[in-house]
């Protein structure tokens, strides 16, 4: 473990990038003054946590990438099962960030992401027979709201739920009615954006999660008194 964060430390450093090859073996074993097979744990440690790659070959070795928000999707969901933490908990903490994020995103998104979030609804419109493709779209639409925010955290605890958000995960299903009216609420969430309107965009958000909330304790409630299973999650 200190090994690894000693690894990253240096690379941040050396402001490494996504794609970035980190040093050569021989020259970290020097570096460190560790043996190779402690070398070679830290660097597994940090392939797990996807923060880097090993890449075969001649030319490769451990390359930076990007990280995505899996690993932590995986041990918040973990660690909600550990606490018996009921579906409502995602709903509960959706109903006090995302209005939030919403007002942070009308001060900051750009207007790449506005045309990328016009176009997450026009896929919404096109897939309301299909609910996989149109909830995939629902998914982008606030994770793009959740990175305009311009805070990381945000970002990443947003993107890791999205998985399970939408409550599909335990059976919430979505009918055609329900579709159109997630539509109507993100178009309006969409404008509001799009106009740099701070509280209409937060208070636009929070009537969408409420109605979400409503439609689930009417529909489902057994449902989201059911305890967040990280296999099934996750799945």
């Amino acid at each position: 473990m200190v090994v690894a964060q000693h690894i990253i430390r240096d690379a941040t450093r050396q402001n490494l990038a996504a794609g970035d090859l980190l040093p050569s073996e021989r020259v970290m074993l020097e570096k460190y003054e560790i043996g190779r097979g402690t070398l070679r744990e830290a660097l597994r440690l940090l392939e797990f946590q996807g923060v880097i790659a090993l890449k075969p070959g001649p030319r490769g070795g451990p390359v930076m990438l990007d990280p995505d928000a899996s690993h932590l999707a995986s041990s918040l969901i973990l660690l909600m099962q550990l606490k018996d933490a009921p579906f409502s908990v995602i709903i509960e903490a959706r109903s006090a960030l995302e209005p939030m994020i919403s007002r942070l995103a009308a001060q900051r998104v750009s207007g790449e992401t506005l045309v990328e979030l016009k176009e997450t609804i026009e896929r919404m419109h096109g897939s309301l027979g299909d609910q996989y493709e149109f909830l995939e779209a629902n998914k982008s639409f606030h994770d793009l709201i959740a990175w305009s925010s311009g805070n990381p955290l945000f970002g990443y605890m947003v993107d890791s739920l999205l998985g399970i958000m939408d409550g599909t995960a335990i059976g919430i299903d979505y009918p055609p009615h329900r579709r159109e009216a997630i539509i109507v609420a993100h178009t309006r969430i969409y404008e509001s954006l799009s106009q740099g309107d701070e509280i209409g965009s937060e208070e636009r958000m929070r009537e969408h999660i409420d109605a979400y909330r409503r439609y689930a304790q009417r529909k489902y409630p057994d449902l989201l008194e059911q305890v967040i299973q990280w296999d099934r999650a996750l799945g």
